[in-house]
C-alpha cells in the first residue's frame, strides 16, 4: 500500500530502491505515529472534520493498534511503504472509509517530522537517564579513590602528581557540559511541526495550538516552511549531542585501555570482562573498552555524515531526508549501548594504590619542589632554575607533602559542587 497510489504501479525495482530501510527503522516510530494521529484527529474533530463518534471510534482503534505495539505484534507488511502507510491500512480494514478520514490536513511529511521529534525527544531522555548513572558511579569512585595518587600527563610525558579522585571526577563533570548540549537539541526538536503538512500549509483551519498542548511540545514550530526545514536541523542539533558524548566516553575508554595495560599497572579490570589471545596465552585484553573507543569515534563522525546528506539541499522536502534515519537510529542506539556499558565494567574496575612509589615518577614532584621554594620567598623563575638543575644532575628529591587546597584539586575535589552543577542541568529539562 502507497498513500499516494494512483493508477499505475511502481518499478518493484525502483520501490525497493526507493523504500530502502524504512520499513525496519519505521518500526521505531511506530507509537509515536499513533500518538501523533490521536492529537491530530482530536483537533479535527474539534474543527468540525470529524464526528464525535467518529473520532471515538479511531481512538479506540488507534488505541488497539498501540496495544499491539507495546506487546511487540505490531509489523510493517511487504509492500507497504512505511509505519505511516500500515498504521491507516490496518484502520481501513477495520473501519472502512472512516479509516480514510485521519489524513486530512496533514501530509506524511509533518506525520514523519512529528513521529521523528517524539522519537527524538524520548531518546534524549532515556540518554539522560543513563549519562546520570554513569554520572554518580564517577562521583562515588571519585570520592572513594581521592587519597590515591597517581600521575597526571601531558603530551604523554610524566608532569605532575594527580589522583584517581580528579580522574574521575573530571569525566563526571564533563558528562555536564554533554547533557548541556544535549539539551539544547532538545530545545530545537521540542517543536511541533503537525499542520505544516507538506511545507505550506493547509486550507483547513487547523488548530495548532491544540496539537501543540496535546502532545506536549513547548511551541508550535510555527511558519510552516521553517517546520519542514527542521527535517536535517533537528538531526544535526541531535548528533552535536551525541557526538560530544561519545567523545568523553572514548577518551575515558582510552585511559583505562592505557592504564590497564602492564607498562602502566594503575587499573585492572576483572579477568571475566577480558578476552584472551589464541596464540599468547598470557594475555588478558580490555576489548571491551577498545569496543567502545572504537564505537564513539565513529560515533564522533555522526555531525558530518548529517551535514554531508543535507547542507546542499534548497527548502522544502527531499527524499534524501530518508537516509538520516539509516545514520541516526543506529547512533542512537550504538551510544546507549556504550553508555550502559562503560558503567556496568567502569563498576567492577580495580584501582592500583601505591603507583607512586615507583622510582621512575620522582619528576612528579618537581613543581612541588619549586613552589616550595617560592613558598620560602625565592622567586618562582630562580627556584625553576634551582629544581631544574637538580633534575639536570641527577640528584632530585622531594621530601614534602602535596598540599592541594583550591576548588577543584588534589585537596578539594569539589565533588559536591559537581553534583549540585549536575542537579542545576537536571531541572533545565
Amino acid at each position: 500500500m502507497k498513500l499516494w497510489q494512483k493508477n499505475y504501479d511502481l518499478n518493484n525495482k525502483i520501490a525497493a530502491f526507493t523504500i530502502g530501510h524504512d520499513n525496519e527503522l519505521d518500526l521505531q516510530l511506530a507509537t509515536y505515529d499513533v500518538q501523533g494521529s490521536m492529537a491530530h484527529i482530536r483537533m479535527l474533530q474539534s474543527i468540525g472534520l470529524l464526528e464525535k463518534a467518529e473520532l471515538d471510534t479511531l481512538l479506540v482503534a488507534l488505541e488497539g493498534i498501540l496495544a499491539q505495539i507495546k506487546v511487540g505484534n505490531f509489523e510493517i507488511e511487504t509492500g507497504v511503504e512505511d509505519i505511516h502507510s500500515q498504521i491507516e491500512l490496518m484502520l481501513t480494514r477495520e473501519l472502512g472509509d472512516l479509516g480514510r478520514k485521519i489524513h486530512a490536513g496533514r501530509s506524511r511529511n509533518d506525520q514523519v517530522l512529528v513521529d521523528l521529534r517524539l522519537f527524538f525527544r524520548a531518546e534524549i531522555k532515556a540518554i539522560n537517564e543513563l549519562v546520570a548513572a554513569l554520572f554518580e558511579l564517577l562521583q562515588n569512585k571519585s570520592e572513594q579513590f581521592k587519597a590515591v595518587l597517581m600521575p597526571g600527563y601531558t603530551h604523554t610525558q610524566v608532569a605532575m602528581v594527580s589522583s584517581f579522585g580528579l580522574w574521575f571526577g573530571a569525566y563526571a563533570e564533563a558528562l555536564i557540559d554533554d547533557l548541556q548540549l544535549l539539551q539544547a537539541a532538545y530545545k530545537v526538536i521540542n517543536q511541533n511541526p503537525l499542520g505544516s503538512a507538506a511545507g505550506y500549509g493547509s486550507s483547513f483551519p487547523l488548530n495548532r495550538t491544540m496539537t501543540t498542548e496535546l502532545l506536549e511540545f513547548d511551541t508550535p514550530a510555527y511558519n510552516v516552511v521553517y517546520a519542514q526545514m527542521g527535517r536535517g536541523k533537528s538531526e544535526l542539533f541531535f548528533s552535536y549531542g551525541i557526538a560530544a558524548l561519545a567523545t568523553t566516553l572514548g577518551k575515558l575508554a582510552s585511559d583505562i585501555c592505557l592504564y590497564n595495560s602492564q607498562n602502566f599497572a594503575f587499573l585492572k579490570l576483572p579477568d571475566e570482562f577480558t578476552t584472551g589471545s589464541s596464540i599468547m596465552p598470557h594475555k588478558k585484553n580490555p576489548d571491551v573498552f577498545e569496543l567502545i573507543r572504537g564505537h564513539c569515534n565513529l560515533l564522533t563522525s555522526l555531525p558530518l555524515q548529517v551535514t554531508s546528506l543535507t547542507n546542499n539541499l534548497t527548502s522544502g522536502y527531499h527524499r534524501d531526508f530518508q537516509l538520516l534515519k539509516e545514520v541516526l537510529f543506529p547512533a542512537i542506539q550504538q551510544l546507549k549501548s556504550c553508555l550502559e556499558m562503560t558503567r556496568y565494567a567502569l563498576a567492577t574496575i580495580e584501582v592500583h594504590p601505591n603507583i607512586l612509589d615507583d622510582e621512575k615518577y620522582k619528576y612528579l614532584y618537581t613543581v612541588e619542589a619549586v613552589n616550595a621554594e617560592v613558598l620560602k620567598g625565592m622567586p618562582f623563575r630562580a627556584a625553576y632554575q634551582k629544581i631544574g638543575q637538580q633534575v639536570e644532575a641527577g640528584n632530585f628529591q622531594f621530601n614534602g607533602k602535596i598540599q592541594h587546597t583550591h576548588e577543584g584539586s588534589l585537596g578539594n575535589l569539589c565533588t559536591a559542587e559537581i553534583a549540585t552543577k549536575m542537579a542545576r542541568v537536571q531541572k533545565n529539562w
